[in-house]
């Protein structure tokens, strides 16, 4: 097949305009085309509005064809195929998996169809009784400490926009995104240049995917926290889990640690079980909140609510005077800002939207980095103490019941507290109390936030209007702490494969998914060795 790369169709043209775009651009009749696939769908606002595609066609004498055309648009295209690891009997002690998120749900699908029946742990519950108790928290304020936005089946993103973006190339990609569709996520993750599941698509998800690890052999336990390592002659031999009221030792002698970005107390209990960790750089900042329709319009100008286009979003940065960095994280376009604590008596926002993407609102992380050198010790623990003194002081300023502080940009910038919204209504529940976020942030991150707010604002009109919310604080963009693995995936505890956000080495969905594999793939390597 031919791979066509940046074919533009205006937004009121169909899809099937493609095959005369296609025939024209190989200097063929139509009917010469055999088959068109799209690859990939992205918009371009940048001046006229486009829609920009890459298909994959297929036409006789196909190397003919190329070398007549003489355009760079056109290769021989060459489909990403990711083969799985070749099959083990299961081992007597089975492999364990610790976490349900992205990271520890691929390294246990991939585990379950090659044979060697994992055990997959999650503190959090199943997603029927998930919601649940999310649902319960956002309208009353009463927060589960172990079933939460961040504790349960999928993670911290079975609450989010449920977007796919990833910054690096891995065959693993496609088919992670193959395998979600086969649960039920929308086929439009394959080809969407921006791919984004939702939140109640990833639901239904993730419910498939727990039946089919069932089916596949995978002992999935809910409701079972890991809570402490027992180690032989450097290595893991059994662990401690947590369950109820009581615990049970379970021997094991692979563990996969995909824990996320906010089992901070797993990791407290690690550091002092000797895993080695480091401090590792992070970002935090607010939810910064805007009207759908103005964004739309300030991308798509009078195509804005084209259906062809669906609801803008945004991927902002800009380096700032002081020397920091700032940018756009987790944009949610027809979205809303959750709260998303995990601990008692601390503020933390996120944001989440349906596939849908139809809420009045589009909020986003506005996020200034942060480095080990402002947490204000070398511990490799500093970051999670660092994160805990904000979300304390937002819980503080918020007035308690998990409100969060909240502002309108044109009175943080001029340094009052604000009395209630404008245009933009806030999203957040259980609710914001309205105030001068600088009572809360850090004098570096509040200095750093109005630095860029005007700057963004240039890049993209209306962004620093005097109606946009303010919500604080952001602070789970990603982990504080990097547990060292060596080239075989393991810690410097023999057995342990620590992988994933939590452990520092993704940064999003799919970068997870993709990294629980690699950790997957080891410990198939070695169970194969062993039975050979």
């Amino acid at each position: 097949m031919l791979r066509l790369d940046q074919i533009k169709l205006h937004p009121d043209q169909g899809e099937d305009a493609l095959w005369d775009r296609a025939a024209r651009l190989l200097r063929l009749p139509r009917s010469e085309i055999r088959s068109l696939t799209v690859l990939r769908r992205a918009v371009d606002a940048r001046e006229d509005v486009a829609l920009v595609y890459t298909v994959a066609v297929e036409v006789a004498e196909e190397q003919r064809v190329l070398r007549r055309c003489h355009d760079r648009r056109f290769s021989i295209y060459e489909p990403p195929i990711y083969a799985l690891p070749e099959a083990v009997e299961a081992p007597e002690i089975r492999p364990v998996v610790v976490g349900a998120g992205p990271a520890g749900l691929f390294a246990a699908l991939v585990l379950s169809r090659c044979g060697a029946r994992p055990i997959l742990l999650e503190r959090g519950q199943a997603t029927e009784q998930r919601i649940r108790d999310v649902n319960v928290f956002w309208e009353t304020g009463l927060l589960s400490t172990e079933s939460n936005v961040q504790f349960g089946e999928g993670g911290a993103g079975a609450f989010s926009d449920g977007k796919l973006n990833t910054g690096t190339r891995d065959v693993r990609h496609r088919w992670i995104l193959e395998q979600m569709v086969s649960c039920g996520a929308p086929e439009t993750i394959l080809t969407d240049a921006k791919p984004h599941v939702g939140t109640d698509k990833l639901h239904v998800m993730l419910k498939n995917m727990r039946r089919e690890l069932l089916e596949n052999g995978c002992d999935v336990r809910f409701g079972h926290r890991l809570a402490g390592l027992h180690m032989e002659n450097g290595a893991v031999a059994a662990i401690d889990v947590a369950v109820g009221g009581g615990e049970y030792t379970l021997p094991a002698r692979q563990v996969i640690l995909a824990l996320g970005h906010s089992a901070r107390d797993t990791m407290e209990m690690l550091y002092g079980a000797g895993v080695p960790m480091e401090p590792k750089p992070l970002a935090v900042g607010v939810r910064i909140e805007h009207r759908q329709s103005d964004m739309d319009a300030a991308q798509y100008k009078t195509y804005a609510g084209h259906p062809a286009l669906g609801a803008a979003s945004y991927k902002l940065a800009c380096h700032l005077p002081n020397g920091r960095s700032a940018f756009s994280f987790c944009v949610c376009p027809g979205g809303q800002v959750v709260a998303a604590a995990s601990e008692t008596d601390r503020v933390v926002t996120n944001g989440m939207s349906e596939y849908a993407r139809d809420g009045e609102n589009i909020n986003g992380g506005l996020l200034i980095n942060v480095t080990p050198a402002d947490f204000g010790s070398d511990h490799p623990l500093a970051g999670i103490a660092f994160q805990r003194q904000l979300e304390q002081a937002a819980y503080a300023l918020g007035g308690g019941g998990y409100r969060a502080p909240c502002q309108r940009v044109e009175d943080f910038l001029a340094g009052r507290p604000s009395d209630g919204p404008g245009k933009v209504l806030p999203s957040y529940r259980p609710g914001v109390t309205y105030a001068d976020l600088h009572d809360c942030l850090p004098p570096f991150v509040a200095e750093s936030i109005a630095q860029a707010l005007p700057l963004l604002g240039q890049r993209l009109r209306g962004y620093d209007q005097p109606d946009a919310l303010l919500t604080a604080v952001e602070s789970r963009s990603s982990s504080p702490v990097r547990i060292p693995r060596d080239k075989t995936g393991q810690s410097g505890i023999a057995g342990l494969y620590p992988c994933g956000e939590g452990a520092g080495y993704a940064g999003g969905i799919l970068s997870a998914a993709a990294d629980g594999i690699r950790a997957a793939e080891h410990i198939l390597y070695v169970i194969g060795r062993e039975m050979s």
